[in-house]
């Protein structure tokens, strides 16, 4: 799928895979029945990195390369992440705003040209229950089922929303409601919402 057909889809799937090697996640058009359609990115993050970086390509080949984002800082907890396309031009960042989201994980979204939109999760007490639940012991391998949300807004105009699925494999619907956010952004934030969240 090029980029102008990529552009006008509202609606996209994303599910992570689980390996021994690093978190990989597969993002698909959502279809109007809710089931998966042609995949249009599989992401790798590669486990141990000193500098996150994760890369989108075109399907599970890794032959050519879509899109990636890589964090600007080596270790910080409210790291900013520039998104860039195939040629390494920079589309867009992302960044945690570490204060916000001790209670309530707060992201800022930017792109060149556009407002800046801000994204945070939707149920406080979700949020909180997520929080508990990061810290029981035993639980770090058991993935937290519950569904959890992520409304990006710029000013009163909603942007975007990220909407887990409830299940113990992580899966996401990520609704674009801006038709001016560039898609590959928004599916970079959509796996960084999931690869980065304990962060």
């Amino acid at each position: 799928m090029d980029i102008s057909d990529l552009q006008a889809r509202q609606r996209f799937l994303v599910r992570q895979k689980l390996t021994l090697m690093g978190n990989r996640y597969v993002v698909t058009v959502a279809e109007p029945d809710g089931s998966e359609g042609e995949v249009v990115a599989f992401a790798e993050q590669k486990r141990l990195a000193f500098r996150e970086r994760v890369t989108f390509y075109t399907d599970d080949s890794k032959r050519q390369v879509l899109f990636a984002f890589k964090a600007r800082q080596v270790l910080d907890v409210g790291a900013t992440y520039d998104v860039t396309d195939a040629s390494e031009n920079v589309i867009g960042l992302f960044r945690k705003n570490f204060a916000a989201s001790l209670l309530r994980s707060t992201w800022h979204l930017q792109q060149p040209g556009a407002v800046e939109s801000a994204g945070k999760e939707r149920n406080m007490f979700v949020a909180v229950l997520r929080r508990v639940w990061n810290v029981i012991p035993f639980t770090d391998w058991l993935p937290f089922a519950w569904p959890y949300h992520f409304d990006f807004t710029a000013g009163d105009r909603e942007v975007m929303s990220v909407n887990k699925r409830f299940g113990l494999r992580d899966s996401y619907v990520l609704d674009i409601l801006s038709p001016d956010v560039d898609r590959r952004l928004a599916m970079a934030q959509a796996v960084g919402l999931d690869a980065l969240q304990s962060r």
